[in-house]
């Protein structure tokens, strides 16, 4: 996995998430996060990360901000591909997000930054919270990752 900075040629700013689910090769559950800001997605639900600073690569972004937000640690396991290019996903128009599958190692996902709420969705409820439009099409792909029954 390339560990290099990834610097859009779109000009748009990267983001990372992390699709946290319980196993990384048969997934039956994905971790679901409600943001408490800005406004405008506040009470939206999203796949936890944030924005890539300066001084790091995306990994050890992604890591900082599942520690920051989640209070855990995480293997991090394969690219959830976008459909842009370097495999990334639209986040509006400033931003563009790379994402993988994680699995908690360490810690119990928790609240603590920029969410109220963290809820387990099983297999066949991954749309039973309002996902926010930009995250939609990236659990869209990941349903069809999961093995479980639907009533998960």
């Amino acid at each position: 996995m390339d560990l290099s900075p990834h610097l859009p040629s779109s000009g748009r700013a990267l983001v990372v998430a992390a699709a946290v689910v319980d196993d990384l090769r048969t997934p039956t559950r994905l971790l679901a996060a409600r943001r408490t800001g800005p406004s405008v997605l506040a009470g939206g639900w999203e796949l936890p990360g944030g924005k890539v600073e300066l001084d790091e690569t995306p990994l050890e972004a992604l890591h900082r901000e599942l520690r920051e937000e989640l209070g855990v640690v995480v293997e991090v396991g394969p690219p959830v591909d976008g459909p842009l290019p370097g495999r990334s996903w639209l986040l509006g128009e400033r931003y563009e997000m790379l994402v993988w599958l994680a699995v908690v190692v360490e810690g119990e996902p928790a609240a603590i930054e920029d969410h109220d709420e963290v809820r387990w969705l099983g297999a066949g409820h991954l749309f039973d919270v309002a996902w926010l439009p930009a995250d939609l099409p990236i659990v869209e792909r990941l349903e069809a990752r999961f093995g479980a029954s639907p009533n998960s």
